[in-house]
């Protein structure tokens, strides 16, 4: 009997010591993925991820059907998001100034001659001001790689003509050509002097969308502008095409960057600074346009964030949304570093501009609050800056109004993330 007890307590020896080495193989696996925690203050965020071609052809989904030349300056404005939210209240505030009177009206802004210019497409220059997150993602897409926003705007423009929905209409002509060994589809004016702007669905334009973790943004078009509705999935804009001086810019398919024709950049902006553009006419970022707005990734941080002054000097504004010890540090930082350098610049001008005159206090997107992506991190006067981000945009909440459809591009897919933090980054004023 006293075999057998020892043999009983033998064996359950010999299993505890198994079962505590299976244990200790597993947790010590564990172990070696240490959780990852948030960078700690002052030091770089992490890189961003790379933009995916799905997820391009999503951003570019609702304009990549635009004339070439009108798709060219909206990709240049979307690199200066902060601007785009500036001009939109300027038109907001003068909405008898049409066309090309427009662009002649803003020409002493100190706004990017892209900017300026789209000041005579406000059925662009609107949802770019609602959209913001979606605007600055296009930016920042466009200033990763021009060549791969370009590539997808082909793409797509393939597929809508193999459903048979991109066709030379009155309003546009369709050209394919080859150009640099590929086959490209050039959409252009069908009269010279005439810009017509498209509004259409992207679910009805391209076929069945292959992306359903990246919905195509959209918009439905305003019935100011499009007063005569859907045809076809496409809606036309009747008296607002006539801002052939506005045009400057257009699309290099064979090189996979945009152009720009000197000329007539300096006809709309007197003080175009013609540095800003290669020898072969080639478009180049100007960040004193930037306005302080962060860059996402590493490659933009450094090619762009030095040629900002005081870059390295800014602390980050976290937004309206964060704590109320937050936003004292954040209103203290303001009066201490941004007071004098920033005063009379011409985002505290606007800001002012709406104080006083009231532009956009009354709308529903205001009160609803904007879409809270720090969209504006690092720009120099953050309160000013964030609160002119704020007032310009719609909230998340308005956009799911557009669900229904399945495609309004604000769904948790499709929703960009904040951006990425620079250490700083104030825009030089002119």
């Amino acid at each position: 009997m006293k075999l057998r007890g020892r043999d009983r307590l033998r064996r359950l020896l010999v299993a505890l010591v198994s079962v505590t080495m299976v244990a200790g193989s597993i947790v010590p696996a564990r172990a070696q993925a240490p959780a990852q925690r948030p960078p700690a203050a002052g030091q770089p965020a992490p890189e961003a991820a790379a933009f995916k071609p799905e997820e391009i052809e999503a951003l570019v989904a609702p304009i990549a059907l635009y004339p070439d030349t009108l798709l060219s300056q909206v990709l240049m404005a979307s690199t200066y998001p902060l601007e785009v939210v500036q001009a939109a209240r300027w038109v907001k505030a003068n909405p008898k100034v049409k066309g090309d009177d427009a662009v002649k009206a803003v020409a002493g802004q100190t706004w990017d001659v892209s900017v300026k210019s789209l000041v005579a497409f406000p059925q662009v220059l609107e949802p770019m001001d609602q959209k913001i997150d979606w605007t600055q993602k296009l930016g920042d897409a466009f200033l990763a790689d021009q060549k791969a926003v370009l590539d997808a705007v082909q793409r797509l423009r393939a597929k809508a003509q193999a459903s048979g929905n991109l066709k030379p209409t009155e309003q546009q002509k369709v050209v394919v050509e080859q150009q640099a060994q590929q086959q490209v589809i050039i959409i252009e004016p069908a009269q010279p002097n005439v810009i017509y702007v498209p509004a259409y669905n992207p679910t009805v334009v391209y076929g069945v969308w292959a992306y359903p973790y990246y919905p195509p943004f959209y918009w439905p078009p305003s019935p100011i502008y499009y007063p005569g509705g859907w045809g076809a999935g496409f809606a036309w804009g009747v008296a607002w095409g006539f801002a052939a001086g506005a045009i400057f810019g257009g699309c290099n398919w064979g090189r996979g960057d945009v152009n720009i024709n000197v000329n007539r950049a300096v006809n709309i902006d007197r003080n175009f600074d013609r540095t800003k553009v290669g020898g072969d006419g080639r478009w180049e970022h100007n960040a004193n346009h930037r306005q302080g707005v962060a860059y996402r990734d590493n490659a933009s941080r450094q090619k762009y964030g030095r040629d900002v002054p005081g870059a390295g000097n800014r602390q980050d504004f976290r937004g309206r949304d964060g704590a109320p010890a937050d936003r004292a540090g954040d209103r203290a930082g303001d009066r201490a570093g941004d007071r004098a350098p920033d005063r009379g610049g011409a985002a505290d001008r606007a800001g002012a501009a709406d104080r006083a005159g009231g532009v956009d206090r009354a709308g529903g997107m205001d009160r609803g609050g904007a879409s809270r992506d720090n969209a504006f991190s690092g720009v120099g006067h953050g309160g000013a800056s964030q609160r002119d981000f704020n007032r310009g945009s719609t909230s998340d909440r308005s956009m799911g109004a557009n669900r229904g459809g399945g495609y309004t591009g604000g769904g948790a897919a499709a929703r960009p993330t904040p951006a990425a933090r620079p250490s700083g980054g104030g825009g030089r004023r002119r």
